[in-house]
């Protein structure tokens, strides 16, 4: 089992791992999507948009689904009005979300739109973390950007309605941090900065600290993170992300014996059988 897929299973994350299965369903040939071998050192990021991500899901359904979709979807085209757009979106949200395995983009997508026409903070703010929670594991840089960018917005409109969330501002943040890629450090830092911000003021604000800690391990200080982190278990001894974070950087770092103590603490949260054996099994890789 590859290091990302081990950590997905061990957090538990779903939709996760049905984003992680869905990649396979954007044509890998099209040259507007960038995958790891078509990029290198500083080259730009290729650009992706909602319309590629529809068309190729698209061409994944039955005939009947298909007809279906294009149905609702027309049902918007010359929809001028709210009630009507919103009513398409939502039959098209719910037909990805429960008719089709592979259908996470278009029901975020769509989830996104809805949160828009509705502008209230709730909505806003449940799809942004949607394209958040999901952006922060995958390798494919156009469509991380493409998400990254799509959460910025719904999280700017949450901020227009209420300019004092700092769940918003915390949100808003950690999309420059997971959104970014290597040639662009600066918007890493930009998103730190932002966090640093609420941190500041509010100490015990654990999803910043979280958010500052994944922040400090995706820019190289490990350190920190691992401070960041530590503070957070204390806080929030249940979070176990925060727990495999901490393995996963001490293993990095070297400090086997951290990262043997944390991958044993994960242990004590887990159930399935099959993810404590490979805990095991890379605890005995570090003895």
């Amino acid at each position: 089992m590859k290091r990302q897929q081990f950590i997905l299973a061990l957090s538990g994350f779903l939709l996760l791992i049905i984003l992680y299965f869905f990649g396979q369903t954007i044509p890998p040939k099209k040259k507007s999507i960038d995958t790891p071998e078509q990029t290198s050192g500083t080259s730009p990021v290729k650009s992706i948009d909602v319309q590629q991500i529809l068309e190729a899901s698209k061409s994944k359904l039955k005939p009947e689904q298909l007809a279906y979709v294009n149905r609702t979807e027309n049902a918007v085209v010359r929809g001028d009005v709210k009630e009507q757009q919103l009513k398409a979106y939502r039959q098209l949200a719910i037909f990805w979300k429960d008719s089709v395995r592979n259908g996470f983009l278009p029901f975020a997508y769509y989830t996104g739109q809805i949160a828009k026409l509705e502008n209230s903070e709730k909505n806003l703010t449940f799809a942004a973390q949607l394209f958040l929670e999901n952006l922060r594991v995958l390798d494919d840089k156009a469509l991380k950007s493409w998400m990254a960018n799509e959460a910025k917005d719904l999280f700017q409109r949450a901020l227009q309605i209420n300019p004092a969330s700092d769940s918003s501002k915390i949100g808003l943040g950690a999309c420059y941090i997971f959104g970014s890629d290597a040639s662009n450090p600066q918007e890493v830092m930009q998103g730190i900065q932002q966090i640093l911000e609420v941190s500041r003021r509010d100490s015990t604000n654990m999803y910043a600290q979280f958010m500052l800690g994944l922040g400090g391990a995706v820019s190289g200080q490990l350190d920190k993170a691992i401070e960041r982190l530590t503070k957070v278990v204390k806080h929030q001894p249940d979070n176990l992300e925060a727990i495999m974070k901490l393995a996963e950087i001490n293993e990095q770092k070297g400090d086997k014996a951290e990262a043997i103590k944390w991958y044993g603490e994960s242990k004590k949260m887990i159930a399935d059988p099959e993810v404590i054996k490979e805990i095991d099994q890379r605890i005995k890789s570090l003895q």
